[in-house]
C-alpha cells in the first residue's frame, strides 16, 4: 500500500509545478480484502492495493478538476494539466471557497493492529464455520467479508497538510431456505471486538422465527425497531439535516435551532472520543473534526453545513463523522410488556422521500417482521410498507435500550415507538 511518504513526495512535486493560484490535492491508498461467499461456497476472492488521487486548481474563482490513480512525474504533470486547462476553460464558480490554512488536528486513533494483521486464513475459517451453522438448518448462505487499511492525505496552497489512517473489518450474511430469509451484518474498527458468534446467534434466532409469515391488517401499531433499523432510518434524517436547506425553507428544519423540535429522549451525536468508532481527523476541504452535539434530547443544536456557506453565514462548517445514538437500559423482552401488541422490525429499506418539506418518507421492512402480544413473539408477518416523518415519530418513543455498536461508525440502540404508520403489506 501507498506509504505517507510518497504521498508526501507527490504533494511536494505537485507543489512545486502546479502555476494555479490555489489548489487542493488529496490521495487516498487503500488495502483492500474481499471474499464473497454463496450457496455456501466461497465465490470469489480479490485482495490489493488501489489509489485515488485528486487535484483541484483556481485562477481567481475559475475551478477546474482532475483524478487519476497514478503517483508518477508524468501522472502528475499530466493531472496538473489537465486540471489548469479546465479551470481557464470554465466560468467563474459563484460559490468558491479558497482552500483550507493549516489546522492543529485532532489526535484520534483510527488505526487497529488487530485489523491490520487480519489473514486470510482467519476469515475464510469464519465464513466456514458461518456455513457449517446454515448447512445444519438446512439453509443456503451468501455474504461478504471485508477488510480495508486506508490511508488517506491531503494538502492545500494555503498551508493545510493533513494524515489519517484507519482500519475496518465489515461481515455480513443471508441465510435462506425456501420462503424464508433473514440477513445481518456488523462492522467494526478493531477487529478483536468482532464477535462471530453473536452475529451467528443473531441470525439464527433471526431465522428460526420466521416460518410460515402471514399478514395483518395495516395502520398504526408499536414498533420496536432493532439497531440496523434505526441507523438505515437515520441515514435518511442525516442526509436532509443541512444547514442551508433548512435556511432556504426545503426541509421540516427551518428555524428551528435551539428549538425541541425531535422526541425529548433523542439524543444524536458525533465523538472523536470514543474507541471503538472511526472519527476522521478531518473532512475532504480539510475541517477539522470536533466533538458534536447535534441534537441533545430533541433540541436542535447543531446542523451540517459546507465550506461556502459557512463562510457566508458566519457558522462552523460541519458534518457527522460518526453517529452515536444515545439510548437506554430497556431490554427488548421489557418493551415488549410495555404495550400490549406491536411488531418488532428487523431492518428497513427502499426508502424515499415522500415529502422533503414535512420531512415525510416510505420504506419497506426487511430481514423478517415479527408479531407480539401480551409480552410474548406470536407469529412472523410478511413485510410492510410505511409513511413517517421521522421527527415526528421520536416523539413517540416509549424506551431505549443499550446501545450497540452496529458499524464501525455507528452505535445505535433499540426504540420502541408508538403509533408507527405501516400503511400497506407485501406478499413477501
Amino acid at each position: 500500500m501507498i506509504t505517507r511518504q510518497e504521498m508526501q513526495k507527490a504533494a511536494d512535486f505537485i507543489r512545486n509545478h502546479v502555476k494555479a493560484d490555489d489548489f487542493n490535492f488529496s490521495i487516498g491508498g487503500a488495502e483492500e480484502l474481499f471474499t464473497r461467499f454463496a450457496q455456501n461456497g466461497i465465490t470469489q476472492h480479490i485482495a490489493g492495493d488501489k489509489i485515488n488521487v485528486n487535484l483541484n486548481v483556481s485562477f481567481e474563482n475559475k475551478t477546474g478538476e482532475a483524478s487519476s490513480n497514478n503517483l508518477k512525474e508524468d501522472a502528475l504533470k499530466h493531472l496538473i494539466k489537465t486540471a489548469e486547462s479546465m479551470a481557464k476553460l470554465n466560468q467563474p464558480d459563484p460559490e468558491f471557497v479558497a482552500s483550507e490554512p493549516a489546522h492543529d488536528l485532532p489526535d484520534v486513533d483510527n488505526f487497529s493492529r488487530k485489523t491490520a494483521d487480519l489473514k486470510v486464513e482467519k476469515i475464510v475459517d469464519d465464513i466456514l464455520k458461518c456455513v457449517k451453522n446454515a448447512e445444519g438448518k438446512n439453509a443456503k448462505l451468501s455474504g461478504i467479508s471485508e477488510k480495508r487499511i486506508q490511508n488517506s492525505f491531503l494538502t492545500t496552497k494555503n498551508g493545510f497538510e493533513g494524515f489519517d489512517q484507519s482500519t475496518s473489518f465489515a461481515h455480513s450474511m443471508t441465510m435462506k431456505r425456501e420462503g424464508v430469509e433473514t440477513k445481518v451484518s456488523r462492522s467494526v474498527k478493531d477487529h478483536s471486538k468482532f464477535n462471530l458468534d453473536e452475529l451467528i446467534g443473531q441470525l439464527n434466532s433471526q431465522f428460526g422465527s420466521l416460518k410460515n409469515p402471514v399478514q395483518i391488517e395495516t395502520g398504526k401499531i408499536p414498533v420496536i425497531l432493532r439497531p440496523a433499523a434505526v441507523l438505515n432510518w437515520l441515514f435518511y434524517l442525516i442526509w436532509t439535516y443541512d444547514r442551508r436547506t433548512a435556511d432556504e425553507g426545503h426541509t421540516p428544519f427551518t428555524d428551528q435551532i435551539g428549538k425541541q423540535f425531535f422526541g425529548k429522549d433523542f439524543t444524536f451525536r458525533s465523538r472523536l472520543d470514543d474507541p471503538d468508532l472511526e472519527a476522521s481527523k478531518f473532512d475532504n476541504g480539510g475541517i477539522p473534526a470536533e466533538n458534536i452535539d447535534w441534537i441533545e434530547n430533541g433540541v436542535i443544536k447543531n446542523m451540517s453545513a459546507d465550506r461556502y456557506y459557512a463562510r457566508q453565514n458566519n457558522l462552523k462548517a460541519l458534518r457527522p463523522y460518526n453517529i452515536i445514538v444515545e439510548g437506554g437500559e430497556t431490554s427488548e423482552a421489557e418493551m415488549m410488556r410495555i404495550v400490549k401488541r406491536g411488531v418488532i422490525v428487523n431492518n428497513f429499506w427502499y426508502i424515499r422521500p415522500v415529502d422533503r418539506k414535512t420531512g415525510e418518507w416510505t420504506g419497506l421492512t426487511r430481514d423478517g417482521v415479527l408479531y407480539f402480544e401480551d409480552g410474548k413473539i406470536q407469529k412472523s408477518l410478511t413485510n410492510f410498507r410505511w409513511n413517517e416523518i421521522l421527527h415526528k415519530a421520536t416523539k413517540r418513543i416509549l424506551a431505549l435500550g443499550p446501545v450497540v455498536q452496529q458499524e464501525y461508525y455507528a452505535k445505535i440502540p433499540t426504540l420502541l415507538i408508538d403509533d408507527f404508520n405501516f400503511i400497506d403489506v407485501t406478499t413477501f
